[in-house]
């Protein structure tokens, strides 16, 4: 059945609705990445200094493990693993590329993987795989709120390691890329990485003085490497937000387009429909005026 020209209006009018919706949506992404990828840019100046706080400690206190779960890898480790998705869709396979990551990077270390997720879709691609999903997180809605999450996520990590032994924690999470959307990312959060550490007592200290610790090394060590996963979780988390955005802003020129495409079809009908109907009332008036011009000449 054809469509009237009632029916072409009101498809009309709905893809309009729809097109000024996913209008609003990019922008709304293309703001909140400007947003995400500023956070992380404003972490540079604190990381440094924690870094240079990590060198000084290291240098004093050697590279003996930091911590008594740092011990080597074995069949019997406990892997525990931070996974970061999305709570909302329109996001294209975003979720997808970091859940199938995931699983294939878990599949090669060793140890029962407990697995944390940062959003319920991702959430839902790990359980299918059969991974033990323990517990998930709410996907933050502002740089703001970035912060509780971090929290959250580190009393996870240090109640996971008050009641283990031989910890490992991993974070996996998608993170932007020049010329493309995005790539998925894994990392080893715990137990620190040695070559990161030993790279860290070589660094040139920037003045003539040498640093040196006045309170307990213990201690202080212990508040710099708080910071630094501080640090680590929260860029994971901005770079996963950027990402997820960054996604849905092309989902959205996607859809923009395909809604331009079916406007213009939509259109173009609707005025060959108005041109046939007004053709034919113009035959109408035609054929009207020349039976009564016929009936006249009588």
């Amino acid at each position: 059945m054809s469509d009237s020209v009632a029916s072409l209006r009101r498809k009309i009018d709905s893809a309009g609705d729809l097109q000024s919706v996913v209008r609003t949506m990019k922008a709304l992404a293309a703001s909140s990445i400007g947003q995400y990828e500023a956070s992380v840019l404003a972490l540079a100046d604190y990381s440094l200094a924690l870094d240079m706080g990590l060198s000084a400690c290291f240098r004093q206190t050697g590279l003996a493990p930091v911590s008594s779960r740092e011990l080597p890898k074995t069949d019997q480790a406990n892997l525990t693993a931070v996974v970061f998705g999305s709570d909302q869709g329109l996001v294209g396979r975003f979720n997808e590329v970091i859940a199938d990551f995931t699983i294939n990077a878990i599949k090669a270390l060793p140890g029962k993987p407990h697995i944390w997720a940062v959003g319920e879709r991702v959430r839902w691609l790990l359980a299918d795989a059969g991974l033990d999903v323990k517990g998930q997180f709410s996907v933050p809605t502002s740089v703001e709120s970035i912060t509780q999450l971090v929290g959250e996520i580190q009393i996870s990590v240090e109640t996971a390691g008050n009641n283990a032994t031989n910890l490992r924690v991993y974070i996996f999470h998608n993170t932007p890329k020049p010329g493309a959307l995005y790539e998925p990312l894994g990392q080893q959060l715990l137990p620190l990485d040695e070559i990161w550490r030993r790279d860290l007592v070589k660094v040139h200290w920037p003045t003539a003085t040498l640093p040196e610790i006045l309170c307990n090394r213990t201690a202080t060590l212990s508040a710099l490497i708080s910071g630094h996963l501080f640090i680590t979780i929260f860029r994971a988390c901005a770079e996963s937000l950027s990402s997820e955005n960054a996604s849905r802003l092309a989902a959205m020129q996607r859809a923009e387009k395909n809604i331009e495409e079916l406007l213009e079809s939509l259109n173009g009908k609707f005025h060959s429909l108005r041109q046939s109907g007004i053709d034919e009332e113009l035959f109408d008036v035609v054929s009207g005026f020349e039976a009564l011009s016929g009936n006249k000449s009588f």
